[in-house]
């Protein structure tokens, strides 16, 4: 759809960026804080650990002090279960309350709205040896951990997202280190999307208890979501599209928003012996959570092809952002319309627009970006300065979508880039570099870090003061 005439960003609309605390925060073994799973995985070779990272944990006034110049509305954070719950329940450990209310109140003293994720892939390790997301009690777990975090933040925290990126807890937990497997497991698919509706009730849950006790509070999902799209116009293509659609997005905001299974996913769960048990309780709950608005990841779309037999060679090796397929159901496709980031995640500004439109046209919510940017290899040159002009290209090319999305008739909340500052990737190490913020460490040694202003931070500042309207 072509318009001769875009509608302008919303007045109050959130600019800002997005971090995840044990990517960012470092001091993961400091003040009372307990390990999550995150801190005792095992490491992909020459990454660096989580000990330090960007270190925001003691630079935290220094870098919201820089986003308050790039003129940030909006500042999206996690909170570490463990440096709230050393042992994932129990006892509640002061200094991390006391850091978390230290960060609210700096980002609140220079106008930046906290967007708070609740869960960003930590769960306490605690908490794993007695079965992660497979114990059934891990639903009461995440009430307990969501009821501190509402009475002690709720009267300044008004914007929650509950779980990030659901749906790649399920899909690809090998790769971002959550996946718990219980000893004896015989059906591994059974097993993953029992953990899955495990999460989908504590959800739930925490949405309700949420409104309960912050009325005044908005609280949404958070997943990643990439638009698939069919290899060709082959009806079968379509249909494995759809298949596909269903399995990666609309499994989790159908059950967000409707409290309902997605009927292409149970279909797919029963062919696989895999239909999750229902505790008592589960159906009622799940109807009565309602989101305010979706909170979405989004990096790239995908694309599929039919898998017209159960033998089909399915290319194991699979990320967040890559459609590995299954067998019977579909089978992920190059796409040769669009190019590639350097680390091999395609690039999709128009999908970025056609995620928008659909998302709102299923959902009928308004929509926040929670994620959205480039990974690359930024080079701090001797004068301190960083060249990323590939970032703002590819940050320029996305933002004009949501304008686009936005005359189309598509209710959006604002846009929060991944990075604030450089952190650690979920598997690919700090040399994988997001942020408008270049921190002066590396995975072979801790630096300086020291915070150096990427070229994209005065374009994005820039941005910012104008509403969006500098790129017209």
């Amino acid at each position: 759809m072509l318009h001769k005439k875009l509608e302008p960003f919303p007045k109050d609309f959130f600019w800002g960026a997005s971090t995840s605390a044990y990517q960012v925060e470092g001091a993961n073994a400091e003040d009372g804080k307990g390990p999550s799973c995150q801190d005792v995985k095992e490491l992909p070779a020459g990454t660096a650990d989580l000990a330090t990272c960007a270190d925001h944990y003691h630079h935290f006034k220094e870098d919201i002090a820089l986003m308050a110049e790039m003129g940030f509305k909006s500042y999206r954070f996690s909170i570490a279960w463990t440096r709230i719950l050393p042992e994932g329940a129990g006892k509640v450990n002061q200094k991390g309350i006391d850091f978390y209310n230290s960060l609210i109140d700096e980002c609140l003293r220079y106008h930046i709205t906290p967007i708070v994720t609740m869960f960003h892939f930590d769960m306490p390790a605690a908490l794993d040896e007695k079965g992660s997301w497979s114990n059934p009690e891990s639903v009461q777990w995440f009430e307990d951990y969501a009821k501190i975090l509402f009475e002690s933040f709720g009267d300044r925290v008004k914007h929650w997202l509950t779980i990030n990126e659901q749906n790649m807890l399920t899909l690809v937990g090998p790769v971002i280190g959550t996946l718990h497997v219980p000893e004896g497991t015989t059906n591994l698919t059974k097993e993953i999307y029992q953990q899955n509706h495990h999460q989908l009730v504590a959800q739930a849950r925490a949405m309700i208890l949420c409104h309960r006790i912050i009325p005044d509070a908005l609280i949404g999902p958070a997943p990643n979501i990439a638009l698939v799209y069919p290899a060709s116009s082959k009806p079968k293509d379509i249909l494995a599209a759809e298949n596909y659609n269903a399995i990666r997005n609309w499994l989790y905001l159908d059950m967000a928003v409707f409290g309902r299974y997605n009927n292409l996913v149970w279909a797919y769960l029963k062919e696989h012996d895999a239909t999750p048990a229902f505790a008592k309780g589960d159906e009622e709950t799940l109807k009565n959570a309602h989101p305010d608005f979706i909170g979405f990841n989004y990096y790239n779309t995908a694309t599929v092809e039919a898998s017209l037999s159960w033998d089909d060679d399915i290319n194991p090796g699979a990320d967040q952002q890559s459609a590995r397929g299954e067998a019977g159901f579909y089978k992920g496709a190059e796409n040769p319309n669009l190019l590639k980031t350097e680390f091999g995640w395609e690039i999709d500004p128009d999908g970025f627009r056609a995620t928008m439109r659909e998302l709102y046209d299923r959902y009928h919510l308004p929509l926040l970006v929670t994620e959205n940017g480039l990974g690359a290899y930024d080079t701090l040159e001797e004068d301190g300065s960083i060249h990323d002009d590939y970032r703002i290209k590819y940050l320029d090319e996305h933002i004009r979508q949501i304008r686009l999305a936005i005359t189309d008739g598509v209710e959006m909340m604002g846009y929060n880039p991944w990075s604030a500052i450089d952190l650690v990737s979920t598997h690919e190490g700090i040399r994988k570099r997001y942020g408008f913020i270049y921190v002066d460490t590396t995975d072979e040694k801790v630096g300086s870090l020291k915070r150096y202003k990427k070229d994209s931070f005065e374009w994005y500042k820039e941005v910012i003061r104008t509403n969006g309207e500098c790129l017209y």
